[in-house]
């Protein structure tokens, strides 16, 4: 991304020293869908985590999705998703105006929403049968969008993991520790066999978790993006992270990689909640609609389309990327009330794309608000409505062209202010205050307002 510098002074712009060689594209990318999804979506719950008995949303509904291994296992042999369409999919992120898209190829519990040679539990050998991921890849490309994919490092139907049985209950600290770990000595686990795997086990595993990645990184074209999840179960040489890194770089050398590939990841990963302070390097934020990650008919709490548009503006003001999930249903339809909500998100992001999306946070900018800056403009997002004017301060107002509300382009009138024993001492490019009138409400449902620079 360009600096902003080579516009504004060096107080205006908060540059970044982090590179992502091949994955440039990610920094300053903006928004992002996720998509989750499995067999289970058919029962309407939570995708994995009703296997080992409880849910790990904060705040939800109180109503646990707690079944049997059995009874979440059961849905695999009649997932039949008629109603999926990767066409509509594909569309409606480019609606919403996502520049990437992450798909859950495969979720803790073990079901791989592609064709594979290393496992038949997946949808090749389900009443559906088509290459759900294939089809998904092809029609995000098609579309101009990134792709990428969700992996879990954790398979919790393998038999050499091992599999997950209802004797595993309750599952520990979401974490099965490593026999050397101290978490592991004297809990009540510790001698249970289904928490480790055999030499033999785990060497077979590890071959069956890069069988699976170099069909996903040889068999569908460029991925842009690998999502790892489920690290907290092994330790990073467990995982043997640096081995699997350079594993996917000899078969992608671009693709951009989270950090829950322990240790080797090339963005951070906060989740759900807003990070106190904004991560150092690249950064996403991935977050629900409503409060489950996957399709569950009771999870009618959701966030508002401002609720969401704000958040998107504050992670873009501190340098990250917004991946907001969806769940399509068990019949493979998506959640009407979710294309209703990226819609509108889409609305915004036709008149206000470029406030959010390859912008660079702002450093010396004195407003009430979030902020980004491009070469040459400076974006003030009003997420408190101004009541008579908007104050910005610490800018060079000598510079200033003009100002405009980037919903509708009009352009809007401003005072130029200066401390009048700095004015002197400030040279020809003196920094000062800009007033500008509140302006009316265009009716998004957050506005923008512009300052171009010469």
């Amino acid at each position: 991304m360009e600096s902003t510098l080579a516009v504004l002074p060096d107080s205006f712009a908060r540059p970044s020293d982090f590179q992502l060689p091949g994955g440039e594209w990610f920094i300053g990318a903006g928004f992002g869908l996720f998509v989750h999804w499995d067999h289970a979506s058919q029962q309407g719950i939570e995708i994995s985590w009703p296997l080992v008995g409880r849910s790990i949303i904060p705040g939800s509904d109180g109503v646990e999705d707690t079944v049997s291994v059995e009874q979440y296992q059961s849905s695999a042999a009649t997932f039949d998703p008629v109603e999926w369409d990767a066409v509509a999919l594909a569309r409606l992120a480019k609606r919403a105006g996502a520049r990437y898209v992450v798909f859950t190829a495969r979720h803790h519990a073990g079901y791989s929403m592609f064709h594979t040679e290393h496992s038949d539990f997946g949808i090749e050998n389900s009443p559906f049968g088509r290459d759900i991921t294939r089809e998904f890849v092809e029609a995000i490309r098609a579309e101009g969008i990134r792709v990428g994919i969700y992996y879990s490092l954790p398979d919790w139907n393998h038999p050499d993991y091992p599999a997950f049985e209802m004797s595993d209950r309750p599952y520990p600290l979401e974490h099965w520790p490593s026999a050397g770990d101290p978490a592991y000595a004297g809990t009540p686990v510790a001698d249970d066999k289904h928490r480790r795997s055999t030499p033999e086990q785990w060497a077979r595993f590890q071959a069956y978790l890069r069988g699976q990645l170099t069909e996903i990184l040889s068999n569908y074209g460029t991925i842009d993006l690998l999502w790892f999840d489920g690290e907290w179960e092994r330790s990073e040489d467990e995982w043997d992270s640096a081995g699997l890194r350079a594993h996917i770089k000899s078969l992608q050398p671009d693709v951009v990689i989270n950090d829950r590939l322990l240790g080797q990841g090339d963005y951070k990963t906060p989740e759900q909640g807003f990070p106190v302070t904004a991560p150092e390097g690249p950064w996403e934020l991935c977050m629900t609609i409503g409060q489950m990650w996957a399709w569950r008919p009771g999870d009618t709490k959701s966030k508002s389309t401002t609720s969401l548009v704000t958040t998107l503006i504050e992670v873009a003001s501190r340098g990250g990327n917004l991946l907001l999930n969806i769940g399509p249903k068990g019949d493979g339809s998506l959640n009407e009330s979710q294309v209703d909500t990226l819609t509108e998100i889409g609305e915004w992001m036709d008149r206000h794309a470029e406030s959010v999306v390859g912008v660079t946070p702002t450093a010396g900018v004195d407003f009430y608000g979030p902020s980004t800056a491009r070469p040459g403009t400076l974006y003030l997002h009003l997420v408190m409505r101004p009541i008579e004017q908007v104050i910005v301060r610490g800018i060079p107002v000598g510079r200033v062209t003009g100002i405009r509300l980037l919903a509708t382009g009009e352009q809007l009138p401003y005072e130029i202010n200066f401390e009048v024993h700095e004015q002197s001492a400030a040279g020809e490019d003196p920094l000062g205050e800009i007033l500008i009138p509140a302006p009316r409400a265009s009716g998004a449902p957050i506005d923008v307002i512009a300052i171009d620079f010469a």
